[in-house]
């Protein structure tokens, strides 16, 4: 399968979802940006992982799992993001040892794998259907907080229902501007909804 490699653009507080984060993955070669919620340990972890130089005091779940697996003999080869399903990711963690080079594929959530990917330098890849799904296709540009807070501007589905494509567009740009991933995602289903009934 022709996989589309991720990079990790950034993880943001999500405006929608209380404790919750979104962690941005951008697909280089179209800048279409994946963005995935996760939970504040995942964050925390994801961002200890990509600082190389911070150690905490204890081992995390991830460091642990990381060390089993390197006194194991095995190598994270890559993280494969293969499927959304209702707003949810699917991964695997490919791992191959390096005595026999025999391959082990391990099921994990989406922020789970991103959290052992960083710690490994591992790439991270997606499938073009993903993309297609989830993916959103906007430059992100710094933007004044002292504006309202977007997710206040777009509140239910209902209010989406109500206004017409091309305001939809405008939300969308919006929505991630401000950073609201999971506000976007909602437009961008809406969106869709709509070219699927004109199809």
């Amino acid at each position: 399968m022709d996989y589309k490699q991720l990079i990790i653009r950034g993880i943001s507080y999500s405006q929608t979802q209380s404790g919750a984060y979104a962690l941005l993955l951008e697909h280089e070669e179209t800048h279409i940006k994946l963005p995935v919620v996760i939970g504040n340990f995942e964050a925390q972890s994801i961002s200890l992982g990509l600082e190389k130089d911070i150690h905490p005091p204890r081992p995390l779940t991830h460091d642990l799992f990381t060390k089993f697996i390197v006194s194991a003999h095995y190598e994270l080869v890559s993280v494969i993001i293969y499927q959304i399903v209702d707003g949810v990711f699917f991964s695997n963690i490919n791992f191959k040892n390096k005595a026999n080079n025999e391959e082990l594929i391990l099921d994990a959530r989406t922020s789970d794998a991103v959290a052992m990917a960083v710690r490994f330098d591992a790439p991270i890849f997606t499938t073009q259907q993903v993309l297609n799904e989830a993916g959103i296709l906007l430059e992100l540009e710094d933007v004044s907080k002292e504006e309202q807070p977007f997710s206040e501007t777009v509140q239910s589905e209902d209010n989406l229902k109500a206004v017409s494509m091309e305001e939809l567009q405008k939300l969308l740009e919006e929505a991630v501007k401000e950073e609201d991933f999971d506000t976007a995602l909602e437009i961008q289903e809406e969106i869709k909804r709509r070219k699927k009934r004109i199809d």
